[in-house]
């Protein structure tokens, strides 16, 4: 039985086996070339589901009773895990790829993985052989990325509790004013938000729903503070509409700016101004020619002194160089969009194996444009907002925290978590 070696770089042609017969696979060692064509790589990010842990995880246990109604721990915990939405991972998952994947790729079962991988797509050719390979990779590199940022999210939930129960608790005080003043948000109006968020997501609700259940929110958690948010504006404006004058499109924009800026896709409005330069690796090129276009990376790297001295660069070590200019973050393909995303400017990225060789993008330069036209904004967050406009918002917020104030005085607030836990102090 004739066998195919399948390896990082391939060495040499690969000898075709008879029709009828099986093939057998096998893999460089990590410490081969898969280590060396890889530990390097950038790596892509997705969001999932990581369990929270903690005192009253996915509990119905009651928390604290305000004026008879209850909070759970597993509210808390959905609020939480809300809360952690909005968090800047970016440092974490930068700081510990490159050592995660050094364990992967060390790992002893890596060979048996790569070999059941590559039998299923039953390759034919040298060519074949490669595309299996860099298939492989990338996979390993997304299912890495996915449970680093997840972890990232973990940590981010951790110390939040307190600020998540206080945040419950006020939202409860604000809907019981809602209900006795007959101005409760409809399903309606608060679906038109989910809706818009969804959209700007290019999802729709079902789609969106399914999105954040993958990043361990259930989307009423959303709705609730939505229906929480929107309640609580017409609460305000009916009181005190004689001294400020919000209109229903002023709500709409401020709640639905607090949900687009943790949720939008990323660089969905943010231009980055990038160069690449490219290593060319031949189809034959062998283990040791592969280890040495990555280590002329490397050096290329941590020898970058700004992109004014790419092109230079590039041209000393017989790399192609291409100035691309100012693109949208969201075009730019993963690995490449998150890690220029989380890097500063006039910085070059960890090398990543493409289709045409090993790249090196440079970050020149990162701006926050405008949203689309039509797009909402949040009240007084700048954009053009007048002088006047600024000081209704003022005058809006002032008036809303003070009879929020006088309605948290008059409640009866029943904290039942446990002492050691400290929740109830933070109330």
């Amino acid at each position: 039985m004739r066998s195919m070696r399948i390896s990082a770089a391939l060495t040499g042609p690969a000898p075709m086996p008879d029709a009828g017969h099986r093939r057998a696979f096998s893999v460089a060692s990590a410490r081969g070339p898969l280590a060396c064509a890889a530990i390097t790589i950038a790596v892509t990010a997705a969001a999932v589901l990581v369990p929270v842990t903690g005192a009253g995880a996915a509990s119905n246990e009651i928390l604290v009773l305000v004026n008879d109604e209850p909070i759970t721990a597993y509210e808390m915990e959905q609020r939480q895990r809300l809360l952690g939405l909005s968090a800047d991972i970016g440092s974490y998952v930068r700081d510990n790829a490159k050592k995660r994947w050094e364990a992967i790729v060390k790992n002893p079962k890596i060979n048996d993985e790569f070999r059941a991988f590559a039998v299923k797509r039953n390759p034919k050719t040298k060519e074949e052989l490669q595309k299996i390979q860099q298939e492989f990779i990338k996979q390993k590199q997304k299912t890495m990325m996915e449970g680093l940022q997840a972890e990232a999210r973990s940590r981010a939930v951790k110390g939040t509790d307190r600020a998540a129960l206080k945040e419950l608790v006020e939202e409860r005080l604000k809907l019981q004013e809602a209900k006795r003043n007959n101005a409760l948000a409809t399903d309606e109006q608060i679906s038109k938000v989910i809706g818009g968020i969804a959209s700007r997501n290019k999802m729709n609700e079902e789609q969106f729903a399914k999105h954040l259940a993958g990043m361990g929110v259930d989307i009423s958690t959303m709705r609730a503070r939505f229906r929480a948010a929107i309640s609580w504006n017409a609460v305000v404006q009916r009181r005190f509409g004689y001294q400020v004058s919000i209109t229903e499109r002023d709500v709409e924009r401020f709640v639905e700016a607090d949900a687009t800026a943790a949720l939008d896709d990323a660089g969905s409005n943010v231009d980055l101004v990038v160069q690449r330069v490219t290593l060319p690796v031949a189809g034959n090129l062998d283990q040791k020619a592969m280890a040495e276009r990555l280590a002329q990376a490397e050096q290329l790297r941590a020898k970058f002194a700004g992109c004014k001295s790419t092109e230079k660069a590039a041209k000393g070590i017989g790399a192609n160089f291409e100035n691309i200019g100012a693109r949208r973050a969201s075009s730019i393909g993963e690995p490449m969009r998150t890690l220029l995303l989380n890097a500063k400017e006039g910085e070059m990225i960890p090398p990543n194996v493409g289709p045409d060789g090993v790249e090196l993008w440079a970050l020149c330069g990162k701006k926050q444009t405008a949203a689309k036209p039509g797009a909402p904004s949040a009240p007084g967050a700048g954009g053009g907002a007048s002088p006047k406009d600024e000081r209704r918002d003022k005058e809006f917020d002032i008036l809303a925290r003070k009879h929020l104030k006088d309605l948290r005085q008059d409640a009866t607030i029943d904290c039942r978590a446990e002492a050691k836990s400290g929740l109830c102090q933070s109330l």
